[in-house]
């Protein structure tokens, strides 16, 4: 099976998603890559019990993705076999009438992993500068002064977000949160083809 490295996926500028590739080759069976994930599930498990004796570093896994993408898929698999006890597993839907009565980043912050837990977010925090970025009329739901219109949000907006969204993984990564950070990657094509299946 062909070794993956971090560095066959970290992005450290910016860049383009239609540039991405959407498709690994790992040059394996299916049952060879079955057997590497049970191998990968079985240290995850070994780091899960550690990292709850030890109490000091929680992990937050962020997925985000477009509709099909595999988030779903990916933590049933990569997950499953997690004391349930030492794992949060977080979908965000639309946010409800309670977290629209607080800042966009609250419901986020109250659904982090306590220290020796692991956390999974499945959509992220993200989704606040990517649909609303598409449909700029959420933002008006969430009664935020000075916002009125669509015409109220304007570049300096989402530079702020940008930077409120930084400024709160520094704040948890410096607090214990080892974070990382998945965007699940596909081709339109293969999107339309799952969307039909």
């Amino acid at each position: 099976m062909k070794d993956i490295t971090i560095s066959d996926f970290k992005i450290s500028e910016q860049i383009s998603i239609g540039q991405l590739t959407t498709n690994y080759d790992l040059e394996a069976s299916e049952d060879k890559i079955e057997k590497e994930l049970e191998e990968v599930r079985e240290k995850l498990g070994k780091l899960q019990d550690t990292m709850y004796a030890h109490g000091k570093y929680a992990v937050l896994v962020c997925l985000q993705g477009m509709d099909t993408a595999g988030k779903d898929s990916l933590i049933r698999e990569v997950f499953k076999d997690f004391n349930t006890r030492g794992i949060i597993v977080h979908s965000f839907k639309v946010p409800t009438e309670l977290e629209l009565k607080h800042d966009y980043l609250w419901r986020h912050y109250v659904a982090l992993p306590a220290r020796g837990k692991f956390g999974v977010f499945n959509r992220t925090h993200y989704e606040n500068v990517l649909v609303t970025r598409v449909h700029p009329e959420y933002i008006i739901g969430e009664n935020i002064p000075g916002i009125h219109s669509v015409e109220d949000i304007n570049e300096a907006f989402w530079e702020k977000r940008f930077n409120e969204i930084n400024q709160f993984e520094k704040h948890i990564a410096e607090n214990g949160m080892i974070i990382f950070k998945f965007f699940l990657n596909l081709s339109k094509k293969e999107q339309r083809d799952r969307l039909l299946r």
